[in-house]
Order: structure tokens, then sequence, then C-alpha cells
């Protein structure tokens, strides 16, 4: 019983996990249909905006919710304004454009913070299943990953702003001339992406090491579920969240973690092959 029971917490954290890592992409390529291949690196500058937030004597939480997606929120105002703005509508340039930048953005924070890892300690310690213990921070990330789905679902669903935003990529010829400017909406909603990757690379921080390049070991997984997913930013997000996880987090306690990777790999090559449209292609459709 109490395997089952860290059975049962080990999925959903990899379930809330791959929520968290994608949230932002999903909304980025979900929304804006923007290739954006510099999303790890956003994650990257999250996590070292804990890193330097900590340095200078600033409360670990504050640093996560509040420091990172900010500071990362403002990066991609930057970016989105200086590069992609120009590229909307061509896929490849945007894709490259976006590769371009992720090489930039690691050799900068190289240059800065050298190439050495960089360590969070976990927070709140842990706690006990009968023989078995679990960090007690991986319960703070299934919470934060329900609290981010239902944020999402609020802010698109039943928001001025929201509404605006889906209204605007969906007819922006119709936003211009009802006087709403489709680049600030492209603007916000970039900025609205990079703040929640940044948010996930601080969150991730005290349970990975943080480093320049550590971005990569992200944007595949990221892009696996968002693609996996289907048209549906939310129900796309969640479903195939809940698929990949469950697989890769089951077959890591049957096998090794890097098994468990390649299932996760497997399955959505296999999932592609009969819904090439994705989950919320086949189904879920009405769904957002």
């Amino acid at each position: 019983m109490d395997l089952a029971i860290i059975v049962l917490i080990q999925v959903l954290y990899a379930v809330a996990s791959l929520v968290i890592i994608s949230s932002g992409l999903a909304v980025i390529f979900g929304m804006m249909k923007v290739i954006n291949l510099a999303h790890g690196e956003f994650m990257m500058l999250g996590a070292y905006a804990v890193i330097g937030s900590l340095r200078l004597g600033i409360n670990l939480w504050v640093a996560i919710f509040i420091i990172a997606p900010i500071a990362v929120g403002v990066v991609g105002v930057v970016l989105e304004r200086l590069v992609i703005r120009r590229l909307y509508g061509r896929m490849i340039d945007t894709m490259l454009a976006t590769w371009g930048l992720s090489l930039l953005l690691v050799g900068v924070v190289t240059s800065v913070a050298g190439n050495t890892t960089a360590g969070v300690s976990a927070p709140m310690g842990s706690f006990s299943v009968g023989a078995y213990s679990v960090s007690s921070y991986t319960l703070v990330i299934i919470g934060v990953a329900v609290a981010l789905g239902l944020a999402i679902r609020l802010v698109l669903m039943h928001t001025q702003l929201g509404l605006i935003a889906r209204g605007t990529m969906q007819k922006p010829d119709m936003a211009n001339a009802l006087g709403i400017s489709p680049s600030l909406v492209y603007s916000v909603t970039f900025a609205v992406g990079a703040a929640l990757s940044g948010l996930a690379g601080a969150l991730l921080a005290p349970l990975t090491g943080v480093v320049p390049t550590m971005g990569g070991a992200f944007v595949a997984k990221a892009f696996i579920t968002v693609i996996g997913g289907g048209p549906a930013i939310l129900a796309g997000l969640v479903s195939a969240s809940t698929l990949f996880g469950a697989i890769n987090q089951l077959a890591t306690f049957a096998t090794t973690p890097v098994f468990g990777e390649v299932a996760l790999l497997a399955a959505a090559i296999v999932m592609l092959r009969m819904l090439p449209q994705g989950i919320t292609g086949r189904f879920f459709r009405r769904s957002l």
C-alpha cells in the first residue's frame, strides 16, 4: 500500500512537471503559432533569476513566484519587439531566429555566470509514507500545476483580456477594425508565455542543477507535450501531460530513468502516428 501511494505521488509529480514545463510553450505556440526554440533558455533564465535573488538575500518563494516570471517576461517583451515581431506568419524563419536566440542566451549567461552548476536547496524538507520518504516540495509542484491550469482557463474563458487575446489570434484584421492593437496583444501574449517559462525554470531550480545549457533537457519534452496535445491549448496540455507523464514515471519505476525517457518518446511517436492532429484534434474538439 505504501509503495502504491509513493508511485501515485510520483506519477502526479511527473504529470505536474510536464504541465509546468510546457505551459509557456503552449501559450506561445498554441495561440501565436510561433515555434519558440528558445523556450528552454527562458526556463534557464528563470532558474538563474532565483539564484541571483538568493544571493541578494531575497526570500526563495518571492524569487520563484514574483521575480523570475517578471524578469523573464521583460526579456520576452524585448525579444518580441526586436526579433519575433518581424517574423509572424513565417514559421521556419521564426524557428531559425529563436534557435539563434537560444544560442545567444546560453552564450551570454555562460559568460556572466560561468559554465559551472549552481544549486538551490529544496525547501520544506520531506515526509514519510511507511518506509518511504518523499520531498514535500513535490506536493508544491503538483499544487502549482493545478493552480496554473485553473488560472489559464479562468483568464482565457472568463476575462476580457483572455477573450481579446483569443479573438485577435483568430481574426487580427477584425480586432484592428475594432480599435484593438494586434501588435500589443501579440507582445503581451509572448510576454506571458515567457513569464510562464521563467516560472517553470524557477520552480524546477531546487530539483535540478542550474547550468546555462539546462534548457536543452526540457525543450524536447515541452514540444512533445504541446504537439501531442493538439490544437486545444489547455485540454491538450493536460491530456498530453497526463499520458506522457504517467508513461514516463511508470516506465522509470519498472526499469530505469533512461528507459523512462525512451518510453515517453516512443509513446509520442506512436500517438502522433495514430493521431496526427494530436489528442484534441480527435477528442475534446470543443474544449479550450
